[in-house]
C-alpha cells in the first residue's frame, strides 16, 4: 500500500512518523510545495536569534503527546512558567486571563467587571455565538472591558457572528476565585498551560526537525511541488505539473481546506463551501529594542483597538540562547486580510504604526530605542469560526472523505489546532488506517 501526504508541515510529518512502520504500507509520498518544509512550525534567524511563525510554546493535555514530544526533543528543553500580561488601558499589566487580576483595574472597572460577574442575567442561556459564551461565562463588565474587544481586534470578526467552538471550553470560574481576585488574593487559571516547554536552541522548528530525523526510508519528500489534478479511481492519482504520476491507496490532505477543489473535480457546492471558508493572515514583526523592557513577562495581549498590534512576545523570557546582553528581542504579530486597511499600508505606513504603538505601551522611549526591525508576512495564520464554519467544513470534508482523501492539519481540517493537538490528530488518523490494513 502506498501513502500520499499533501504538505510538508508538523501534520503531515507526524503523519508519516506515526504510519511509516505499518508492515503493510510500501511507500509515503509527502509532498510540498514549498522548497522547505516545516509549516507554521518553522523558525528563522533575525539578529542572530530565531524567531518563530508567531509565539508557540509545548504543552498538552495529551499526555502521550507531551511525552513524544519531550523524547523527539531529547535534552534540548527549558522548562518556563507561564508571565503572560495584558496591557490593559496601555498602562496597567493584568496578568492573563484578565479575570485573575481584577484589583489592578481602575475602581470603576473593577466594580463593573465584579458586580457583573457575580449578578449576571445571562448565565442560565444557552450560547448561540462567541459573545453569547462570553456574556454567560464572566458577565457583561469583564465581556466588554477585555473580551470582546481584545478578540474583535484578533479576529477582524464581531464576536457575534463567530461560533462558540473556540471558547465552549472554558470553564465558569467560581465566585469566590473573582471575589478573591477583587480583593487581590492571588488565583491561577488555566493551569494546564502554567508550566511550559520550549527549546533550548533553534526555535521551534527544533520539534519539527526531530520529527523529519525520525523518518525512515519509506518516506520519500518531494520539494517544489507544483499540483496539476488529482483524480480518484481505484487509487488516488496526483497528476504534477512536470508530468510526473504518483498514485496511492489513501491521499491525507494538510493543505489549505478551501484550495483542495482547484485539483479535484468538485461540483457548485463543494465550491461555494470553499470559497465560503474565512480566515486571517499575519505580519509578524521583529525588532530589537535597546535596554530590558517589560520585565520578567513572555506574552503581551493588547486590547486597545487604536494600537494595530494584537500580541507582543518578549523571546528573552525563553532563554539565554534567545537573548543577548542589553537587548529586548519582540516578536509582534498583526492579523489582516487581504485588501483591509492593514494590508494596503505601506512598509514605512507600517512601520510607523508599529512604533506608534510601542510608545503608547511605554514599550520605545528615549532610553529604550529602536535598534532593528523586520517584517515577515504569512498568508495562512487564524482559521475563523464564523457561524457557517462547521457546516461548510463539514461539506468539503466528508465529500473528499467518499474519495479516500482525508483532510489533516490546521489548514487541512481547517479547524484551530496547536502542534499538539495537530500531532494528536495525527496519531488518530494513523489508529484508523491501521485498522483498516
Amino acid at each position: 500500500m502506498d501513502i500520499i501526504i499533501l504538505g510538508g508541515g508538523i501534520s503531515g510529518v507526524s503523519l508519516a512518523y506515526f504510519i511509516q512502520n505499518f508492515p503493510k504500507i510500501k511507500k509515503i509520498y509527502i509532498l510540498e510545495k514549498e522548497n522547505k518544509t516545516g509549516g507554521l512550525l518553522r523558525s528563522y534567524k533575525f539578529e542572530s536569534i530565531f524567531y518563530d511563525v508567531g509565539p508557540h510554546i509545548i504543552f498538552s493535555k495529551h499526555k502521550d503527546i507531551l511525552e513524544l514530544n519531550k523524547k523527539i526533543l531529547n535534552k534540548n528543553l527549558n522548562k518556563i512558567k507561564r508571565s503572560n500580561k495584558i496591557i490593559y488601558k496601555n498602562s496597567k499589566f493584568i496578568k492573563y486571563p484578565f479575570e485573575n487580576e481584577l484589583y489592578k483595574l481602575p475602581a470603576k472597572d473593577k466594580s463593573i467587571a465584579l458586580n457583573a460577574f457575580l449578578n449576571n442575567p445571562f448565565k442560565e442561556y444557552s450560547p448561540k455565538n462567541m459573545n453569547q459564551f462570553f456574556l454567560k461565562t464572566f458577565g457583561a463588565g469583564i465581556t466588554n472591558l477585555y473580551l470582546n474587544p481584545y478578540n474583535q481586534k484578533i479576529w477582524k470578526f464581531d464576536p457575534s457572528f463567530l461560533d462558540t467552538q473556540m471558547v465552549e471550553r472554558i470553564p465558569r470560574p467560581p465566585d469566590q476565585d473573582i471575589i478573591k481576585s477583587a480583593r487581590g488574593i492571588k488565583t491561577e487559571g488555566y493551569k494546564h498551560q502554567l508550566f511550559f516547554l520550549y527549546p533550548k536552541i533553534g526555535g521551534i522548528e527544533s520539534l519539527f526537525k526531530g520529527y523529519l530525523k525520525k523518518l525512515n526510508k519509506k518516506v520519500e519528500i518531494l520539494k517544489k511541488i507544483k499540483i496539476e489534478n488529482i483524480q480518484s479511481k481505484k487509487k488516488v492519482i496526483v497528476k504534477l505539473s512536470n508530468k510526473k504520476i504518483i498514485k496511492g491507496d489513501y491521499l491525507y490532505s494538510s493543505i489549505p481546506l478551501n484550495s483542495l477543489e482547484k485539483y479535484i473535480k468538485t461540483n457548485e457546492k463543494i465550491k461555494t463551501s470553499s470559497k465560503k471558508l474565512l480566515y486571517n493572515s499575519i505580519k509578524i514583526i521583529m525588532v530589537k529594542i535597546k535596554g530590558n523592557v517589560a520585565g520578567k513577562n513572555f506574552a503581551f495581549m493588547v486590547p486597545d483597538p487604536n494600537i494595530i498590534f494584537h500580541r507582543i512576545s518578549k523571546l528573552n523570557f525563553l532563554g539565554s540562547n534567545y537573548s543577548k546582553k542589553n537587548c529586548t528581542y519582540f516578536q509582534i504579530e498583526i492579523t489582516y486580510r487581504k485588501n483591509d486597511e492593514v494590508d494596503k499600508l505601506s512598509k514605512n505606513g507600517l512601520k510607523s504604526r508599529v512604533i506608534e504603538g510601542l510608545k503608547k505601551i511605554k514599550f520605545l522611549n528615549n532610553n529604550n530605542k529602536l535598534m532593528k526591525y523586520g517584517v515577515k508576512n504569512f498568508k495562512y495564520s487564524y482559521v475563523i469560526y464564523d457561524l457557517n464554519h462547521r457546516s461548510n467544513v463539514d461539506n468539503l470534508i466528508n465529500f473528499y472523505k467518499r474519495k479516500k482523501i482525508f483532510c489533516i492539519g490546521r489548514w487541512g481540517s481547517w479547524e484551530y489546532l496547536n502542534s499538539d493537538q495537530v500531532i494528536f490528530q495525527s496519531k488518530k488518523f494513523a489508529d484508523i488506517l491501521k485498522k483498516r490494513l
